[in-house]
């Protein structure tokens, strides 16, 4: 007796079992979320992090949280992201920090600043040394959540329809860079000019600009700089490692169910790894392509690399003296910089430039 009221029982509860999965599941609400890109679709690797996560995001959570993603201009101007998402008219997007360096100089800290960290040391001060507390804080105020959204790696110089080989040679020059490298470059008699990833080829073909930089190898061919400005720089001491950031506005991320903020947060780490893969896996070929046909490959002079540092150092004290939030922030992640470039110069910089250096 005992026996078969055990198992019926134990039927009974194993039923239960396999109907209440899928019935919770049932109580899941559905979601739809809209990302406005400042990116444009053509670039299939940055813009591309937004479609990874929408793609997990739906995987995680069984289609039951949809983001939609709408390259840049499509809802919103490329450079008008996070005005988008503080406003409400997007639930988030997916942006480069620095573009809002207008706003408050203290945003690059989120992407990159000049002289800066690389992409694996800019994920360790994110992530480990104290970098998502202090910049979350700070974008507390425009009502948005800010995430790790992908890296580009170390960026190249620019692209010069002539050669610049000392620090007169950048003296009047119209230069498509933004945020601390425009401001540090106004130093050295650079005239910057903010332009989104779109519109850059328009205005170096026409003359408007006489040099430009955008990201690498790979997305620079595709944007096709090198057909009319034939001289190629590096490095791009201004991005040693640009962080990308998926903006989240706060009321939208606090509906979220728990389950679905996980999915989110874990989908994050996915697009992040993966859009620095991708860059180190496609640059070296399209380098070569370029290489082929023509293009000429430059190193930035002693000279100008040496100016460059000082005026970057001095900007970024001068806005740190009367600018409390960007102060904040800086003076824990100089300390940071330090002990990782310390730490770096133990092993992976020897380690790399005795590889670099093998015939």
């Amino acid at each position: 007796m005992q026996r078969r009221s055990f198992l019926k029982t134990a039927a009974v509860g194993a039923s239960a079992g396999v109907i209440a999965a899928p019935a919770l599941a049932q109580t899941q609400p559905v979601v739809n979320w809209r990302l406005a890109s400042s990116f444009p679709k053509s670039l299939d690797t940055i813009y591309g992090g937004a479609e990874t996560l929408s793609k997990r995001v739906a995987q995680l959570t069984n289609g039951k949280f949809n983001i939609r993603v709408f390259a840049g201009g499509e809802i919103v101007p490329a450079l008008q992201v996070l005005d988008a998402v503080q406003a409400g008219t997007v639930e988030m997007g997916h942006s480069a920090s620095y573009y809002y360096f207008g706003k408050d100089p203290t945003f690059a800290f989120d992407a990159v600043v000049p002289f800066g960290l690389n992409s694996r040391q800019q994920t360790a001060w994110f992530e480990q040394g104290g970098g998502k507390a202090l910049t979350r804080e700070f974008f507390r105020d425009y009502g948005i959540m800010n995430f790790l959204g992908g890296n580009t790696g170390a960026q190249m110089g620019g692209w010069f329809r002539k050669e610049v080989k000392t620090v007169a040679d950048l003296d009047g020059l119209k230069m498509r860079i933004g945020g601390f490298a425009g401001r540090v470059m106004q130093r050295l008699g650079l005239v910057p000019q903010q332009i989104a990833g779109g519109d850059i080829y328009p205005a170096l073909e026409k003359g408007t600009i006489d040099a430009a930089e955008w990201i690498g190898p790979y997305d620079d061919e595709k944007l096709g700089f090198h057909k009319v400005a034939p001289h190629y720089y590096t490095p791009g001491w201004w991005e040693p490692g640009l962080q990308v950031s998926f903006y989240v506005g706060i009321k939208e991320w606090e509906k979220l169910p728990k389950e679905y903020q996980a999915a989110f947060e874990t989908a994050c780490y996915e697009a992040h790894v993966t859009m620095q893969a991708e860059y180190d896996a496609k640059n070296p070929a399209a380098l070569a392509r370029l290489l082929k046909n023509g293009v000429k490959l430059h190193n930035f002079s002693n000279e100008i690399m040496n100016a460059c540092y000082k005026a970057a150092s001095h900007v970024m004290e001068e806005e740190a003296a009367k600018n409390a939030k960007f102060k904040k922030i800086y003076e824990p992640w100089k300390r940071f910089r330090q002990d990782q470039n310390q730490w770096f110069s133990v092993a992976e910089a020897r380690m790399q430039n005795f590889m670099s250096n093998r015939k």
